[in-house]
């Protein structure tokens, strides 16, 4: 029987051929950083950790692209690909169905509710790796690679206009990143969600700031 020290060993080296270094928004490195928030959250709020870390780890096993039109579908995809993976490797079968809600209900897209503490943890500590400092860098890493530009040129903000974030990099701040520092499940997470959500802010006025006195709007 393995630990999960040296189940980790084998994720690490799965997630390394899952997740390139050609889509930063979502390669390795997202996934250390969930991990590693997935685990402390579920130390703080009682989850079992043989069921947060294997569903952390893969649960963007199927890479479906943003704007693709089975983007809603990905994480029933991962779920079902995940766990057909761990199946094979023998991870213990009695943590697979927890595993796979957990991957398939992290989604914002598929609008599946958790329903166990694992799927909580999980799904919050992705979506904290979508706030912050790391959450602007993400966003503007997956607007550059559909060759979205940063703002509307006449109202950077929105601010006489309705957010579209299927145009502009900054409107997804208001079409989805602030709505999902409200939809935190834990306590933990909605602590350093806001925490987050209020740095954005800030570099939303900032980024305004700099545009104005740029005299481009």
């Amino acid at each position: 029987m393995r630990s999960l020290d040296e189940w980790r060993t084998m994720f690490d080296g799965k997630a390394r051929e899952l997740y390139p270094a050609s889509d930063p928004s979502h390669d390795a490195l997202h996934i250390q950083r969930v991990v590693r928030m997935a685990m402390k959250l579920a130390k703080e709020e009682g989850a079992d950790p043989d069921v947060v870390v294997p569903a952390a780890y893969f649960h963007d096993f199927a890479n479906v692209p943003k704007n693709d039109p089975r983007r809603k579908d990905a994480s029933r995809l991962s779920a079902e690909a995940a766990c057909a993976w761990l199946k094979s490797v023998d991870y213990p079968a009695q943590h697979l169905e927890a595993i796979g809600h957990a991957i398939a209900a992290h989604s914002f897209s598929a609008g599946i509710a958790p329903k166990t503490i694992e799927a909580k943890v999980v799904q919050d500590a992705d979506r904290l790796d979508a706030l912050g400092a790391i959450g602007i860098a993400r966003c503007f890493t997956v607007s550059a690679l559909l060759a979205r530009p940063y703002y509307h040129a006449d109202d950077p903000l929105g601010d006489s206009r309705d957010p579209d974030d299927k145009n502009f990099a900054v409107d997804h701040f208001f079409v989805k990143l602030f709505k999902v520092a409200e939809m935190l499940q834990t306590a933990s997470a909605r602590e350093e969600g806001q925490r987050r959500a209020a740095f954005m802010r800030a570099y939303l006025e900032q980024l305004k700031s700099e545009i104005a006195k740029s005299g481009v709007a």
